[in-house]
């Protein structure tokens, strides 16, 4: 077993270096942005008490925003490198503000569901650009770097629910107003606090990802990937039905799985990479997680369980979403942002229809979406080992990533998220 450190295990261990201002007001972004995953978590049930809407109808604001978000890929590498990293951020930071806002004083679920599209968009125009200024701006090398960012990320998935929770233990409406507020802030910072670069030689094809999925092992993990979020988005959006409970305690159980799914990631992923190789990792996580969600599925009328498996998918899912990401980096001859467009479109236009039918099913019987959610997360797992001599075999051992770049730390943005 090679005793060499990965880049980031090496960064760690580092004396720590200063960042820049602009390091930290683009962390700060980050952490807001990615609240906004699982803000709307606490609130479903509000919002469809006092809107007087179903479960479905409700989970369509997942749904909404999944979907633009995934089309939105396609064109945010075509955005930034036609306008630059800090237009492109300062765009996203604005649509996510006045959406937010306008999601806060809606009158109705239709609205809010438009509304969070509209948000979607921004956040991808954001999300596809942070990281690659973060690795522009930031001293102490682009490991360092990227720690950061994870660590920016992990906040805000875990902070999201928790945030969500006791702002909407006031009014539903005020989680999407503190995200406006926020945004807002860090609209003027960035303004302030980031440099210009200089506007990018090589511009971007809107084609291109679309051409990368002619590769079978790009296309495999995408599939792969379109297949466990459909489990991924049932637990997210349809679980605070079934649990019925209040805003501060859904906040707080999502928030355990927030954790649980960052440190999974920072910590967990590369050690079990290193021990077991990336592809069995993969194929023992989703394993499991389809084994979570079937234990909550039998377990459908019993809170425990359901809190309990809920948690812990964050687990299973935060060891998976690392190391699929470096599948995504090694399965095609193509750009590495170009092929992490291609598979964040894939997986995110076909995980938005889990929401809204995951919403539907529990109308008839409540532990079917998650039922269902195990079964897709399992077939994922037989199509991925199914097609697994597709990839290059340097995912089938624990490598050192290549060397880093501006355009890889776009892309790994692009897939994580």
């Amino acid at each position: 077993m090679s005793t060499t450190l990965s880049p980031a295990a090496d960064a760690a261990v580092r004396p720590k270096s200063t960042q820049p201002k602009a390091v930290w007001a683009v962390a700060f972004a980050s952490v807001i942005a990615f609240m906004g995953i699982g803000l709307v978590d606490p609130i479903l049930k509000p919002i469809g008490e006092q809107l007087h809407a179903s479960p479905s109808q409700v989970t369509l604001l997942f749904t909404s925003y999944m979907l633009v978000t995934g089309v939105a890929m396609l064109i945010t590498g075509v955005v930034s490198s036609r306008f630059g990293a800090k237009r492109t951020l300062l765009s996203g930071l604005a649509i996510i503000v006045v959406f937010a806002a306008l999601a806060g004083s809606s009158g109705s679920v239709g609205e809010i569901v438009g509304f969070r599209a509209g948000w979607g968009l921004g956040n991808a125009l954001f999300i596809a650009t942070a990281l690659a200024t973060i690795v522009g701006s930031a001293t102490g090398g682009v490991a360092r770097a990227i720690i950061l960012y994870e660590a920016a990320l992990g906040i805000g998935i875990a902070a999201g629910p928790l945030v969500g929770g006791f702002l909407g233990g006031i009014s539903w409406r005020a989680p999407f107003f503190g995200v406006s507020v926020l945004m807002a802030v860090a609209f003027i910072a960035l303004i302030v606090l980031l440099p210009e670069a200089p506007k990018p030689t090589h511009h971007t094809s809107i084609i291109a990802p679309f051409k990368a999925l002619r590769f079978r092992g790009l296309l495999l993990v995408s599939i792969t990937a379109l297949l466990y979020n459909y489990g991924f988005f049932t637990l997210l959006a349809y679980t605070p039905f079934p649990l019925n409970m209040g805003t501060y305690a859904i906040g707080f159980i999502f928030f355990g799985w927030g954790l649980l799914l960052a440190i999974a990631s920072v910590w967990f992923a590369p050690r079990l990479q290193r021990r077991f190789g990336t592809v069995p990792t993969i194929a023992t996580a989703l394993a499991l997680f389809a084994a979570d969600l079937a234990v909550m599925a039998i377990g459908a009328h019993d809170k425990p369980v359901l809190v309990v498996g809920t948690v812990l998918a964050g687990l299973f899912l935060g060891v998976n979403n690392t190391l699929i990401t470096e599948a995504v980096m090694t399965s095609a001859p193509v750009e590495r942002s170009t092929a992490s467009a291609a598979y964040s479109f894939v997986r995110f236009v076909g995980g938005a229809a889990a929401p809204y039918l995951a919403g539907k099913l529990g109308e008839h019987a409540t532990a079917l979406p998650f039922w269902v959610g195990a079964a897709c997360t399992a077939v994922g797992v037989v199509v991925f080992l199914g097609g697994r001599s597709a990839l290059h075999t340097t995912t089938d051992h624990h490598h050192d990533p290549a060397p880093h770049s501006v355009e890889e730390a776009q892309a790994i943005t692009l897939a994580d998220d």
